[in-house]
């Protein structure tokens, strides 16, 4: 009942593009904005701590609104295109299929002030496409961290040091699939794997959303 009033109020109000404009597929990202955005070649784009890290896109343009836009504007409904954006490249990485889906998380006065964690979002909708598992509960953010956009890549190690604690107990028996929104240094993956090595957790994979730039 719940979803037909939703669906009801989306085709009484016009959802609009977030991008375009356009309402006339009633979504928050049109099929053509959709295609508009472009995928890296596939491969590793740097390695930290011996393990990959593959980046999907550029954050430019169209991609970085839709980040900014889940991330800082209340647009949760984008969650699903910034998970399908990822999936549709991750699925061109591998065919393995056993992976437990770890976003990385949110410090919980963060969390509370914006009211949701944007990747546990985009972590939930990529299970729904890719068939599996999330595991919300391995990682906890236990230190406030300033923002990382403004720091060196030296200010970002210090920023993140003890920011990760990890809850050995919950982890599945999968591979880990840590995922970000943005890979600038790595410094962010860097610190959650160095954690994760001092459990003896070894068998990972990064994905992030989008890169500053391309290597």
């Amino acid at each position: 009942m719940k979803d037909f009033l939703l669906g009801l109020l989306d085709w009484i109000y016009k959802k609009k593009c977030y991008f375009c404009k356009s309402t006339k597929e009633c979504v928050k990202m049109c099929s053509d904005c959709f295609d508009k955005l472009e995928h890296l070649p596939i491969k590793i784009n740097r390695v930290i701590e011996k393990k990959p890290i593959y980046c999907c896109g550029v954050y430019s343009k169209d991609l970085q609104k839709l980040i900014r836009g889940l991330k800082y504007h209340n647009q949760k409904d984008l969650a699903y295109f910034q998970a399908k954006f990822m999936y549709e490249y991750w699925k061109k990485v591998t065919s393995e299929n056993n992976f437990q889906i770890v976003p990385v998380p949110l410090h919980l006065k963060r969390q509370k002030t914006r009211k949701y964690n944007h990747m546990i979002l985009v972590a939930q909708e990529f299970c729904k496409l890719s068939g599996n598992c999330l595991n919300i509960d391995l990682i906890q953010r236990t230190k406030n961290t300033r923002p990382q956009y403004s720091l060196s890549k030296k200010e970002r190690a210090i920023n993140l040091s003890g920011a990760f604690k990890i809850d050995a107990s919950k982890i599945i028996d999968a591979k880990i699939l840590l995922i970000d929104d943005i890979c600038t240094t790595g410094s962010t993956f860097e610190e959650i794997i160095k954690e994760f090595k001092k459990h003896n957790i070894i068998d990972i994979m990064c994905l992030a959303t989008a890169t500053p730039f391309e290597e």
